[in-house]
């Protein structure tokens, strides 16, 4: 008499190696993460914010105004990029902290160049107000 066994299939999914892998991951992205520092501009946005380091307004601020066709004009007279960066370089040793620069673009004129303009005041440590389009 052949009694056969009955050999029942084992359904289970076996987690352990999944859960390693998971576990792996996620460490590896959160030291990946904490090593970025990310490369942008450090905007203040207005608001009522009653902080220590926010620049006071002692004199008068120096202008650059962007145009729709990309000039710039720094105070009233047409400067080439490379001009503007000279005028706020000596602006910012002549005025030291007390420094700021107001940049006024038109609203037609293209984000490459304001951003051109606040990539100089970035590199110069100058406090910058950017106005409304107008």
């Amino acid at each position: 008499m052949g009694i056969k066994k009955s050999s029942k299939v084992s359904a289970e999914f076996n987690m352990s190696s999944l859960t390693d892998i998971i576990f792996l991951l996620l460490i590896f992205f959160m030291l990946t993460s904490s090593l970025v520092t990310p490369n942008a501009l450090n905007l203040q946005l207005p608001g009522k914010n009653k902080t220590a380091d926010a620049p006071k307004a002692t004199g008068k601020a120096q202008v650059v105004k962007i145009e729709r066709n990309g000039t710039f004009y720094y105070n009233g007279s047409k400067l080439s990029l490379l001009g503007v960066e000279k005028k706020v370089r000596a602006y910012k040793k002549a005025k030291g902290k007390d420094a700021i620069l107001t940049i006024s673009p038109h609203s037609k004129s293209s984000n490459v160049h304001v951003v051109a303009i606040m990539d100089i005041a970035s590199r110069v440590r100058i406090n910058t107000v950017l106005t409304e389009p107008r």
